[in-house]
C-alpha cells in the first residue's frame, strides 16, 4: 500500500487549528499527476484555514509539498468550499448606484 504521511500529516495539522476538529475529512486521490488531497471542514472553521489573505492556506500548501517531496510525490491541496458557498460582505451587496445616494453632501 502507498504511503499515506501525507493525509495523515494533513489531518493533525488541520485538526490543530481548527475549533471543530472533528468535523475535519481529508481525503486522498493518486493519479499521473500526482496525489490530491482534499479537504473539507466547518463552515465556521473556514476563516482559520485560509487565512488573512490565504497566507495560512498557502503555508499549509507549501507544508504539504514538502513531506510529498520526502516520499518522491508531487502533492496539491484542494480546500472544499462549504455549502452554501462564500458569504458577501455588506460592501459586495450593495450596487454602485446605492452607494452614490447614500454619500451626504
Amino acid at each position: 500500500m502507498a504511503k499515506e504521511n501525507d493525509k495523515e500529516f494533513l489531518e493533525f495539522l488541520i485538526k490543530s487549528l481548527v475549533d471543530n476538529p472533528k468535523d475535519v475529512e481529508v481525503s486522498r486521490k493518486v493519479d499521473e499527476m500526482g496525489v490530491l488531497l482534499s479537504l473539507k471542514v466547518n463552515p465556521e472553521d473556514m476563516g482559520q484555514i485560509i487565512g488573512r489573505e490565504g497566507a495560512t492556506a498557502k503555508a499549509i500548501r507549501n507544508l504539504v509539498r514538502i513531506v510529498g517531496l520526502k516520499n518522491h510525490a508531487r502533492v496539491n491541496l484542494k480546500i472544499e468550499e462549504p455549502e452554501g458557498g462564500r458569504v458577501q460582505r455588506k460592501s459586495e451587496e450593495r450596487k454602485p448606484s446605492e452607494e452614490i445616494e447614500d454619500i451626504k453632501l
